[in-house]
């Protein structure tokens, strides 16, 4: 699937940020399926940042607090100065019914920050770049 024909504008720059819960916060009812250890996971991640960069996508990996008002804080630190085409919000943070305040919160500062702002959606961190793709193959 892509948004190929979508109506939608594309992003506004090729710049990514992907976001997920800072490692610290996680414990192990919160990993995605098939990750057993933090290790694992952080791992997870920075190969898929890896991949990412080794096909030129430029951008921040970011992280964020389950508190959504420190979320929200750390979303305006990352904003500051920068501007992203797209920001894909990981699994971890969309998939969890306690986290359903944190996501909403996630995606109103994102809008506050940047209207224009285009919004991927992972379920895994193996997935990551193909997410992003949908929105980066529009520019």
């Amino acid at each position: 699937m892509s948004h190929k024909n979508s109506q939608v504008k594309p992003p506004i720059n090729q710049r990514v940020l992907t976001l997920g819960i800072t490692p610290d916060a996680l414990s192990p009812d919160d990993f995605p399926p098939g990750v057993e250890t933090l290790e694992e996971l952080v791992a997870m991640r920075k190969r898929s940042w890896a991949a990412l960069q080794a096909t030129g996508v430029d951008g921040e990996a970011g992280y964020v607090s389950l508190d959504p008002d420190e979320a929200e804080a750390e979303l305006r630190r990352l904003f500051d100065g920068h501007s992203f085409g797209v920001v894909l919000i990981g699994g971890g943070i969309k998939n969890v019914p306690e986290y359903t305040v944190l996501f909403e919160r996630i995606v109103n500062v994102l809008i506050d920050l940047q209207p224009d702002i285009r919004l991927s959606f992972s379920s895994h961190p193996t997935n990551v770049p193909e997410a992003l793709q949908r929105w980066l193959k529009r520019s």
